[in-house]
């Protein structure tokens, strides 16, 4: 399995790795996307749009608990991948080995915060009385869950990382499957409500991380079990090198509890008494719309980034170089053509969402995608230089363009806008993502001067 890591990121033809690599990524992303939509659909469809509310208020804590798994997953990925890059196999065994108990033990901490402080944490993002307890169930179950599902990110990279792309692929493909029969299951034959949804997800997910730990349990992998030894040098790298996703993460969460505020605010202020779970319904539909396209964008960056760093770590700029270049096209033939589905389609994708009983959701949804779609024309740059930088390690420029796309664009945007009233809510990801990609650009031209003067040095 060594040898066939080492063909595919070191020396198979750039454009022939993003096929062999990339595409696999991207269908599995591809597949936890339509199990998002078709979540949202049987939320928005069977429980009707004050679940779908609560849903979307309670979820960006949800996503809390699986940000600081992958500050560990992603921050031990790209040290890992430079290490094997310079044939250091011991190092990267045990910063492998120590992530995995790191990830335990935070979603351990995490999911004891959650369930405890399911209440006051709902009501601080916004839950009113009429959505607090569905918030708050929905958001305990996947606390009580946590200790198994959010190890499943970190070992579907480390799967990647060992060479094993098509093993990582059927699991994401077979958990999101699973998850589609046990949603089908919980909310239309046991007729449950929003924790059926989560049980759903968690039950997959716990299955799947376990299927995945069996090619490292029987040895087969080029990463291996060895007994941890921690050190302050190694938790300080994993910390640096994810800090850029966990921030992302993090800093997003803070503005969805700003724009959840917002939301209510706002939507009162157009549509009267209501009208603040219709604007929190809305822009959920809008999320909901935006895993049509997002996830195939991080699939291709994501699944590039173990090759990146392989290549960074054994010195080859000029294969980075490459790498990355293709991983630029492909996201960028992506967002082209998600803006333009969402763009022509928006009455048909509000309606996987929105009850057609409820015109007014439908209407205001469709009108709001008609805007949002815009976005997807700049996103691809963003989302694709975060992942480059982080995978090179660069940490600092990395958390830069994450802070800033995630909490400082859209705070100053949402501010910026408020005036539009509801429309500046819908196209405040188009004004975010155009400043991140002059960011990004500003970035990128930074590391590629850095790239030339390593060439020069490795010359002379």
């Amino acid at each position: 399995m060594k040898m066939k890591a080492e063909v595919m990121y070191v020396t198979m033809k750039p454009w022939k790795l993003f096929f062999v690599v990339a595409l696999p990524g991207m269908i599995s992303m591809f597949a936890m996307s339509i199990y998002s939509i078709i979540e949202g659909s049987f939320i928005g469809q069977v429980l009707g749009e004050g679940a779908f509310a609560a849903v979307n208020i309670a979820f960006p804590l949800v996503m809390i608990n699986f940000s600081l798994a992958d500050l560990v997953g992603v921050g031990a990925s790209v040290p890992i991948s430079i290490a094997l890059g310079k044939k250091d196999n011991k190092t990267a065994n045990n910063v492998f080995s120590c992530s995995l108990i790191l990830i335990f033990l935070a979603s351990l901490f995490m999911g004891a915060i959650m369930f405890f402080a399911a209440e006051p944490l709902s009501r601080m993002m916004g839950a009113d009385d009429v959505l607090l307890d569905t918030s708050v169930r929905y958001l305990r179950t996947y606390a009580l869950c946590g200790p198994l599902t959010t190890i499943f990110f970190a070992m579907d990279n480390y799967l990647r990382i060992s060479g094993y792309v098509k093993t990582s692929m059927v699991i994401n493909i077979v958990c999101n499957a699973a998850t589609i029969g046990f949603l089908t299951f919980f909310l239309l034959v046991l007729e449950m409500d929003v924790v059926g949804s989560a049980l759903a997800t968690c039950i997959s997910m716990s299955i799947c991380s376990i299927i995945a730990m069996i090619p490292f349990i029987r040895k087969k992998t080029l990463l291996q079990f060895t007994r941890p030894k921690f050190s302050f040098a190694m938790l300080k790298q994993i910390a640096a090198c994810g800090s850029p996703i966990f921030l992302s993460n993090a800093a997003g969460r803070v503005t969805s509890i700003l724009m959840n505020i917002s939301l209510m605010t706002l939507g009162v202020k157009a549509f009267g008494e209501g009208g603040g779970t219709t604007a929190v319904a809305v822009y959920a539909v809008l999320m909901y719309s935006s895993d049509l396209c997002w996830p195939l964008l991080y699939g291709i960056s994501d699944s590039l980034a173990p090759a990146l760093g392989y290549n960074w770590g054994a010195a080859d700029y000029g294969r980075v170089k490459k790498i990355v270049k293709c991983a630029f096209v492909g996201t960028s033939i992506v967002g082209v053509v998600s803006t333009a589905v969402l763009f022509f389609l928006p009455g048909t994708i509000a309606s996987l969402f929105a009850n057609a009983e409820d015109v007014r959701l439908l209407e205001v949804s469709t009108h709001a995608i008609k805007l949002f779609c815009f976005a997807y024309l700049f996103r691809w740059i963003s989302v694709t230089a975060q992942s480059f930088l982080s995978a090179i390690e660069k940490p600092v420029k990395a958390t830069i363009m994450s802070v800033s796309t995630a909490l400082v664009f859209p705070v100053i945007l949402l501010f910026a806008m408020w005036n539009l009233g509801l429309d500046g809510i819908w196209l405040n990801l188009v004004g975010v993502n155009v400043l991140a990609a002059i960011l990004a650009l500003i970035l990128l031209v930074l590391v590629a001067r850095e790239i030339k003067r390593k060439e020069k040095t490795k010359i002379q």
